[in-house]
């Protein structure tokens, strides 16, 4: 599939930082306009449209990262997604997918990044994300769901500095980069699932556990390549939960989009179904064994914008 890369609305998530443009109308009215920073919601219209297995590989545009390391401002993404099925589908799917195109490329599924093997063979280890706090960090993820303030208690008890006005999700996120990213996908590829609800914009909840949902991660030596869902289709739901993001949004002082009103009444009309964005660029990276994003670009935004910032280029 082909979707707009000019939208009038954008991912909400209040960590991505957008391009925001104008869309100059017939009448010469400037009607306010973004660079998506995920082809999700126009991708997700096709599937309630009756469409059952897409992909597209676009152009992304993400604001306020940096320009180095795994990061570009713009960059490519391909995102895939089938109808009837669910999250553990789209594992199968990634595993298999990279695997084989290290194979057609470079000839092996066994590499080495950055000096360290790493074996792309499938099925690769699954790990809940509970279980990577309570292996890595010795907290419970779960208690700490219900009792945020004791979880804050912990993450202190790890040696993690905790602000007074830190929440469940910041917490969270200190103890995920000093304690639990570092260990994960090294030596295989791994797929970390089952987030907190809180961190699960567009996904299902898990049946059975309401405190979790059905997204994950993959982690290959120490770079995030990919973030997936069972997809969400419950329209109420999926309304409170952007405009929550779109307050927190407001009161971080960034952007706030209107929301998408075709995207949720797609959502309302969208079967059972499942997703995936996988970083085309970081993938490139892997297996050229690059160190640096910059390294797999010919135009990184540091080399185009370096000189009028200052900065020189970086490539």
């Amino acid at each position: 599939m082909e979707t707009p890369i000019l939208v009038p609305s954008p991912g909400m998530e209040p960590h991505l930082g957008h391009f925001r443009t104008a869309l100059r109308d017939k009448d010469g009215r400037d009607l306010p306009a973004y660079l998506i920073t995920s082809p999700e919601y126009a991708m997700k219209r096709l599937l309630a449209a009756g469409h059952s297995r897409v992909f597209e590989i676009t152009r992304c545009f993400r604001n306020d990262e940096p320009w180095d390391g795994s990061h570009n401002p713009e960059f490519t993404m391909i995102e895939w997604y089938r109808t009837g099925v669910d999250y553990r589908t789209i594992m199968r799917d990634t595993e298999e997918m990279v695997s084989e195109v290290a194979i057609r490329t470079v000839g092996r599924a066994d590499l080495a990044y950055r000096g360290k093997p790493i074996d792309l063979t499938p099925p690769w280890p699954r790990l809940s994300v509970a279980e990577a706090f309570d292996r890595h960090a010795g907290i419970d993820l779960l208690s700490g769901i219900d009792d945020p303030e004791a979880f804050a208690a912990a993450a202190r008890t790890e040696g993690i500095e905790v602000g007074p006005d830190d929440g469940f999700d910041d917490v969270f996120f200190k103890v995920f980069l000093h304690d639990i990213e570092p260990h994960l996908g090294q030596g295989r590829p791994a797929i970390l699932h089952d987030y907190p609800r809180s961190m699960a914009a567009l996904a299902r909840l898990k049946p059975g556990e309401p405190r979790l949902a059905e997204r994950f991660e993959v982690y290959c030596a120490g770079l995030e390549l990919a973030n997936a869902f069972s997809e969400l289709n419950d329209p109420e739901e999926q309304e409170r939960r952007l405009v929550q993001e779109r307050e927190e949004r407001r009161r971080a002082g960034k952007d706030t989009p209107p929301l998408d009103r075709a995207f949720l009444e797609a959502v309302g009309s969208m079967p059972d179904a499942a997703g995936i964005a996988l970083g085309v660029d970081r993938l490139v990276m892997l297996l050229t064994d690059a160190p640096s994003i910059r390294d797999v670009l010919f135009f990184p935004a540091g080399e185009l914008f370096g000189a009028t910032s200052g900065e020189g280029a970086t490539n």
